[in-house]
Protein backbone atom coordinates (compact mmCIF):
# COMPACT_ATOMS: atom_id res chain seq x y z
CA UNK A 1 0.00 0.00 0.00
CA UNK A 2 1.06 3.19 -1.00
CA UNK A 3 2.40 5.23 2.21
CA UNK A 4 0.92 9.53 2.52
CA UNK A 5 3.67 12.14 3.51
CA UNK A 6 2.30 15.17 4.62
CA UNK A 7 4.52 17.95 3.58
CA UNK A 8 3.96 21.04 4.90
CA UNK A 9 6.02 24.15 4.22
CA UNK A 10 4.92 27.67 3.20
CA UNK A 11 7.72 27.90 -0.06
CA UNK A 12 5.35 26.57 -2.86
CA UNK A 13 8.39 26.03 -4.86
CA UNK A 14 10.16 23.99 -2.67
CA UNK A 15 6.32 22.12 -1.97
CA UNK A 16 6.12 21.18 -5.66
CA UNK A 17 9.60 20.14 -6.38
CA UNK A 18 9.79 18.42 -3.25
CA UNK A 19 6.34 16.70 -3.60
CA UNK A 20 7.25 15.57 -7.39
CA UNK A 21 10.93 13.69 -5.98
CA UNK A 22 8.61 11.88 -3.20
CA UNK A 23 5.89 11.14 -5.64
CA UNK A 24 8.33 9.49 -8.35
CA UNK A 25 10.14 7.44 -4.96
CA UNK A 26 6.74 5.82 -5.27
CA UNK A 27 5.06 7.85 -1.94
CA UNK A 28 1.60 9.78 -2.09
CA UNK A 29 2.23 13.41 -1.21
CA UNK A 30 -0.55 15.50 0.24
CA UNK A 31 0.69 19.45 1.15
CA UNK A 32 -0.19 22.15 3.84
CA UNK A 33 1.41 25.74 3.60
CA UNK A 34 1.03 26.69 7.25
CA UNK A 35 0.78 24.60 10.55
CA UNK A 36 -2.95 25.27 10.69
CA UNK A 37 -3.57 23.71 7.39
CA UNK A 38 -1.28 20.49 8.65
CA UNK A 39 -2.79 20.01 11.87
CA UNK A 40 -6.51 19.58 9.82
CA UNK A 41 -4.96 17.58 7.16
CA UNK A 42 -3.14 14.87 9.51
CA UNK A 43 -6.46 14.69 11.63
CA UNK A 44 -8.60 14.25 8.46
CA UNK A 45 -5.69 12.88 5.71
CA UNK A 46 -3.64 10.15 8.41
CA UNK A 47 -0.71 10.69 6.50
CA UNK A 48 2.02 7.84 7.30
CA UNK A 49 4.72 10.56 7.98
CA UNK A 50 5.18 14.93 8.42
CA UNK A 51 7.77 16.93 7.32
CA UNK A 52 7.36 20.40 7.93
CA UNK A 53 9.62 23.46 7.78
CA UNK A 54 10.32 25.46 11.14
CA UNK A 55 10.51 28.67 9.51
CA UNK A 56 6.54 29.28 8.90
CA UNK A 57 4.21 32.75 9.91
CA UNK A 58 1.89 31.77 12.23
CA UNK A 59 2.46 28.88 13.82
CA UNK A 60 5.62 27.70 13.11
CA UNK A 61 6.51 23.88 12.97
CA UNK A 62 7.83 23.61 16.40
CA UNK A 63 4.37 24.79 17.74
CA UNK A 64 2.74 22.51 14.97
CA UNK A 65 4.74 19.77 16.43
CA UNK A 66 3.45 19.82 19.54
CA UNK A 67 0.10 20.20 18.50
CA UNK A 68 0.38 16.97 16.50
CA UNK A 69 1.59 14.78 19.17
CA UNK A 70 -1.39 15.63 21.04
CA UNK A 71 -3.31 14.27 18.42
CA UNK A 72 -1.00 11.44 17.02
CA UNK A 73 2.18 9.46 17.16
CA UNK A 74 2.94 10.09 13.05
CA UNK A 75 6.97 10.52 12.78
CA UNK A 76 7.72 13.70 12.06
CA UNK A 77 10.37 15.48 10.11
CA UNK A 78 11.28 18.50 11.13
CA UNK A 79 13.18 21.32 8.25
CA UNK A 80 15.32 24.30 9.13
CA UNK A 81 17.71 26.84 7.85
CA UNK A 82 19.65 26.76 11.08
CA UNK A 83 21.74 24.31 12.14
CA UNK A 84 21.62 25.46 15.74
CA UNK A 85 21.56 22.41 18.66
CA UNK A 86 19.48 24.40 20.61
CA UNK A 87 16.85 24.35 18.33
CA UNK A 88 17.30 20.63 17.42
CA UNK A 89 16.82 19.76 21.33
CA UNK A 90 14.02 21.91 20.85
CA UNK A 91 12.50 19.68 18.24
CA UNK A 92 13.19 16.68 19.97
CA UNK A 93 11.79 18.16 23.18
CA UNK A 94 8.08 18.04 21.49
CA UNK A 95 8.22 14.66 19.86
CA UNK A 96 9.76 14.77 16.43
CA UNK A 97 11.91 12.17 14.88
CA UNK A 98 14.46 13.96 12.74
CA UNK A 99 15.67 17.08 11.76
CA UNK A 100 17.08 18.34 8.37
CA UNK A 101 19.13 21.54 7.93
CA UNK A 102 18.62 23.41 4.23
CA UNK A 103 20.09 23.18 1.98
CA UNK A 104 19.05 19.61 1.48
CA UNK A 105 19.51 16.79 -1.15
CA UNK A 106 16.14 15.24 -1.88
CA UNK A 107 17.85 11.77 -2.14
CA UNK A 108 18.87 11.85 1.76
CA UNK A 109 15.52 13.22 2.64
CA UNK A 110 14.12 10.40 1.01
CA UNK A 111 16.14 7.97 2.60
CA UNK A 112 15.38 9.42 6.08
CA UNK A 113 11.68 9.22 5.60
CA UNK A 114 12.32 5.49 4.31
CA UNK A 115 14.39 4.58 7.47
CA UNK A 116 11.92 5.90 9.97
CA UNK A 117 8.65 4.41 8.21
CA UNK A 118 10.53 1.48 8.51
CA UNK A 119 11.59 1.76 12.31
CA UNK A 120 7.47 2.43 12.67
CA UNK A 121 5.78 -0.41 11.20
CA UNK A 122 4.56 -3.16 13.85
CA UNK A 123 6.56 -6.14 14.54
CA UNK A 124 5.12 -9.39 12.91
CA UNK A 125 3.55 -11.78 15.42
CA UNK A 126 6.41 -14.03 15.31
CA UNK A 127 8.58 -11.39 16.88
CA UNK A 128 6.71 -9.73 19.56
CA UNK A 129 7.36 -9.86 23.28
CA UNK A 130 6.59 -8.18 26.37
CA UNK A 131 9.58 -6.83 28.00
CA UNK A 132 9.65 -5.69 31.62
CA UNK A 133 12.58 -3.45 32.89
CA UNK A 134 11.32 -2.87 36.75
CA UNK A 135 8.01 -0.41 36.43
CA UNK A 136 8.55 -0.23 32.32
CA UNK A 137 6.74 -2.82 30.63
CA UNK A 138 7.36 -2.56 26.86
CA UNK A 139 4.87 -4.50 23.88
CA UNK A 140 6.66 -5.03 20.57
CA UNK A 141 3.80 -5.83 18.99
CA UNK A 142 1.36 -3.49 19.80
CA UNK A 143 4.25 -0.50 20.05
CA UNK A 144 2.91 0.25 23.54
CA UNK A 145 5.12 1.65 26.29
CA UNK A 146 3.81 1.86 30.20
CA UNK A 147 5.60 2.65 33.49
CA UNK A 148 4.02 2.13 36.52
CA UNK A 149 0.59 1.17 34.25
CA UNK A 150 0.67 4.71 32.62
CA UNK A 151 0.77 4.94 28.97
CA UNK A 152 4.82 6.41 27.76
CA UNK A 153 4.10 8.11 24.65
CA UNK A 154 7.20 7.43 22.67
CA UNK A 155 8.12 8.48 19.27
CA UNK A 156 9.05 6.33 16.33
CA UNK A 157 12.53 6.97 16.95
CA UNK A 158 12.51 6.76 20.73
CA UNK A 159 10.98 3.00 19.90
CA UNK A 160 13.52 1.89 17.48
CA UNK A 161 16.33 3.06 19.81
CA UNK A 162 14.81 1.52 23.17
CA UNK A 163 14.15 -1.90 20.82
CA UNK A 164 18.00 -1.86 19.76
CA UNK A 165 19.07 -1.69 23.22
CA UNK A 166 16.44 -4.19 24.03
CA UNK A 167 17.77 -6.59 21.76
CA UNK A 168 21.19 -6.13 22.93
CA UNK A 169 20.02 -6.35 27.11
CA UNK A 170 22.68 -6.56 29.17
CA UNK A 171 25.32 -5.65 26.68
CA UNK A 172 27.05 -2.13 26.05
CA UNK A 173 26.51 -1.07 22.27
CA UNK A 174 28.40 1.42 20.82
CA UNK A 175 27.08 4.73 19.66
CA UNK A 176 28.02 4.32 16.46
CA UNK A 177 26.05 0.88 16.53
CA UNK A 178 23.09 2.53 18.22
CA UNK A 179 23.13 5.45 15.08
CA UNK A 180 23.37 3.00 12.41
CA UNK A 181 20.89 0.89 13.62
CA UNK A 182 18.60 3.37 14.43
CA UNK A 183 19.01 5.65 11.45
CA UNK A 184 20.85 3.82 9.13
CA UNK A 185 24.48 4.33 7.27
CA UNK A 186 23.99 7.49 5.88
CA UNK A 187 23.92 9.16 9.32
CA UNK A 188 27.05 7.16 11.01
CA UNK A 189 29.02 10.02 11.75
CA UNK A 190 26.72 11.86 14.27
CA UNK A 191 26.38 10.42 17.01
CA UNK A 192 24.77 13.27 18.89
CA UNK A 193 21.56 12.01 18.00
CA UNK A 194 21.92 9.15 19.90
CA UNK A 195 22.60 10.92 22.98
CA UNK A 196 19.87 13.66 22.59
CA UNK A 197 17.53 10.52 22.06
CA UNK A 198 19.11 8.57 25.03
CA UNK A 199 18.46 11.67 27.23
CA UNK A 200 14.78 11.34 25.89
CA UNK A 201 14.05 8.22 26.73
CA UNK A 202 15.63 8.45 30.08
CA UNK A 203 13.17 11.81 31.12
CA UNK A 204 10.36 9.14 30.06
CA UNK A 205 11.20 5.95 31.27
CA UNK A 206 13.49 6.15 34.18
CA UNK A 207 12.30 6.82 37.76
CA UNK A 208 15.59 9.25 38.33
CA UNK A 209 16.87 10.04 35.00
CA UNK A 210 20.28 11.75 36.64
CA UNK A 211 20.87 8.88 38.12
CA UNK A 212 19.73 6.22 35.24
CA UNK A 213 19.35 2.69 36.59
CA UNK A 214 17.62 1.60 33.22
CA UNK A 215 19.91 2.71 30.34
CA UNK A 216 23.17 3.39 31.35
CA UNK A 217 26.00 4.96 30.23
CA UNK A 218 29.34 3.19 29.20
CA UNK A 219 32.16 6.06 29.49
CA UNK A 220 33.74 6.57 26.37
CA UNK A 221 31.82 3.76 24.37
CA UNK A 222 28.27 3.74 24.56
CA UNK A 223 25.24 2.47 26.83
CA UNK A 224 23.55 -0.58 28.11
CA UNK A 225 20.36 -1.58 28.93
CA UNK A 226 19.92 -3.04 32.48
CA UNK A 227 16.82 -4.77 34.50
CA UNK A 228 15.56 -6.66 31.56
CA UNK A 229 13.07 -9.44 32.99
CA UNK A 230 10.93 -11.13 30.23
CA UNK A 231 7.83 -13.37 30.39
Amino acid sequence: MTETILLVDDDPTLRRLLGDYLQAESFAVDQAASGQEALRQAYQQRPALVVMDVMMPGMDGFEASARLRELTDVPIILLTAKNDEADKLRGFRVGVDDYVTKPFSFAELTARIRAILARARPATPTEARVHRLGAVEVDRDRRVVQRAGQPVALTATEFRLLETLLARAGQAVSEAELTREVWGDYKTAETGGVRRYVWLLRQKLEDDPTHPALICTVRGYGYRLDGLNNN
